[in-house]
């Protein structure tokens, strides 16, 4: 079994990372946008489905890589509970972020306004239904709240191998540039013997 992930699933994992943490941002920060003008709104909200749209494709392409390209084995070090609590985290994690965009697809397909993904306008699944449309609203807020602390403890519990456990788990998913980047600092702040200056020897003063 490999001890590191591979490099696509290194680069998947940190892009969809990046998209995820821009995601919940970007989508706590829409709820007080105003209605009026009505473009401003709609821009940003065309802006937000086509992330979400790109992230539960990222993930979806990602577990079918993982199935030929197992992840490397959890420590033996690790307790059994905190092995189970980790696959289960991460199986809500991905469930929840396949899940996200296609509620909030069919949501938007239960008004009268186009989905567009980056400018493509997408097929609608539904109808002009609001009373449908608040109810998947509803559920996508549960889901962005559950995600958003699903993301918070994958990130302490990341921090806790990293600092507290000290046992690799973290240095699996770190990209080598970055390994390579920090060994090249911590050399740097290593602090290194200075040389010692040989004494003179005594001259006779010159008249």
């Amino acid at each position: 079994m490999p001890e590191r992930y591979d490099r696509l699933a290194i680069t998947l994992h940190w892009v969809v990372a990046a998209l995820v943490l821009c995601q919940i941002s970007l989508g706590w920060w829409m709820l007080d946008l105003p209605k009026s003008p009505p473009g401003l709104r709609a821009g940003w909200f065309n802006v937000h489905k086509s992330i979400g749209l790109t992230i539960g494709l990222l993930v979806l392409f990602r577990l079918a890589w993982r199935i030929g390209h197992p992840p490397p084995p959890l420590p033996e070090s690790m307790p059994r509970w905190q092995a189970r609590a980790a696959r289960a985290s991460h199986f809500l994690l991905y469930a929840a972020l396949i899940a996200q965009p296609l509620v909030g697809y069919l949501g938007s397909s239960f008004t009268p306004y186009p989905i567009k993904y980056f400018g493509l306008v997408l097929p609608y699944w539904g109808w002009d239904a609001p009373a449908l449309k608040e109810l998947c609203s509803a559920v996508h807020f549960g889901l962005a709240c559950l995600i958003t602390v699903l993301v918070a403890i994958h990130i302490a519990a990341a921090l806790k191998h990293l600092l507290v456990n000290r046992d690799g788990v973290f240095q699996r998913m770190l990209p080598h540039l970055i390994l390579v980047m920090g060994l090249f600092f911590w050399l740097q702040r290593t602090p290194r013997p200075r040389p010692t200056r040989r004494p003179r020897p005594n001259c006779p003063p010159s008249r």
